[in-house]
């Protein structure tokens, strides 16, 4: 019996020295391919009461998770708020992006009627919602100002 373990054990070791080698690649790590620049989609905003529309590369309203779109200032009397809107490629990848914003937003609230979320988000009201391939919502009105708001918004999204 000891004859059959000592070739046994001695196979095993072999192959476990075998095992392959975590060489370096000689090919260069693939670049992360560049995001498309969103189109300025400024017509796609009310333009009662708006002082300038920007259009943001990445990160809209500084949120690792959403993509680039249009930011729409606006400013009545002494309130300024905020409006934005980022086209997404399905209405799928607008829709997986509303539970991150439910995440961000302290006492986040369910919108049924948009199938959105209102909350706060560091000290500033934000109204979010996705209508088909488009994120998009109102920032730094009081809940009932933003849903008005954003019903205007939504309308100008097709």
């Amino acid at each position: 019996m000891r004859k059959f373990v000592l070739p046994l054990a001695a196979f095993a070791a072999l192959l476990a020295s075998c095992g392959g080698e975590n060489k370096p690649s000689s090919a260069p790590a693939a670049a992360e391919a560049p995001t498309p620049k969103p189109t300025d989609e400024s017509r796609r905003f009310p333009k009662e009461n708006l002082v300038d529309t920007q259009v943001v590369d990445r990160h809209l309203l500084g949120k690792s998770f959403m993509p680039g779109g249009t930011l729409a200032t606006y400013k009545k009397g002494k309130v300024e708020y905020q409006m934005f809107a980022a086209r997404l490629a399905t209405p799928l990848d607008a829709a997986i992006i509303l539970p991150d914003w439910k995440n961000a937003l302290k006492d986040a609230k369910v919108q049924a009627a948009f199938g959105g979320y209102s909350g706060d988000d560091a000290g500033r009201p934000v109204f979010v919602f996705a209508k088909g391939d488009w994120i998009a919502g109102v920032a730094g009105l009081p809940e009932k100002q933003a849903d008005q708001q954003a019903r205007v918004l939504a309308s100008y999204l097709n």
